[in-house]
């Protein structure tokens, strides 16, 4: 079982930019898809961005294609989401999850550890 522990969210204003860092520790992170997913107020919990292991198949939710872009460091265990133009439709706590595989996939049901979710605020 993973253990996976988000960092970098906060309150930005509207067109600026964070990076959000997922380490992941327990589990053989390097042969695994990896996940970015976020859950706003009153809403389900929507897929953001996955990358495979190796990190040759990336895939987007369409309301962030061209802003965000994950990539991952298999030494460090981290994968990343870099986050530009934000909007405050963006406001949502991030999770980052391991996959099941190493094949990208946008259902959280292909993910099986999650972690504990980081703040993202965009003020307009």
């Amino acid at each position: 079982q993973a253990q996976l522990e988000e960092s970098g969210g906060g309150l930005v204003q509207a067109g600026g930019s964070l990076r959000l860092s997922c380490a992941a520790s327990g589990r053989t992170f390097s042969l695994y898809a990896m996940g970015w997913f976020r859950q706003a107020p009153g809403k389900e919990r929507e897929f953001v961005a996955a990358i495979s292991w190796p990190d040759s198949d990336l895939h987007y939710a369409d309301s962030v294609k061209g802003r965000f872009t994950i990539s991952r460091d298999n030494a460090a265990n981290t994968v990343y989401l870099q986050m530009n133009n934000l909007k405050p439709e963006d406001t949502a706590v991030y999770y980052c999850a391991v996959g099941h595989s190493r094949y990208s996939s946008s259902r959280s049901a292909d993910f099986a550890s999650w972690g504990q979710g980081t703040q993202v605020t965009v003020s307009s």
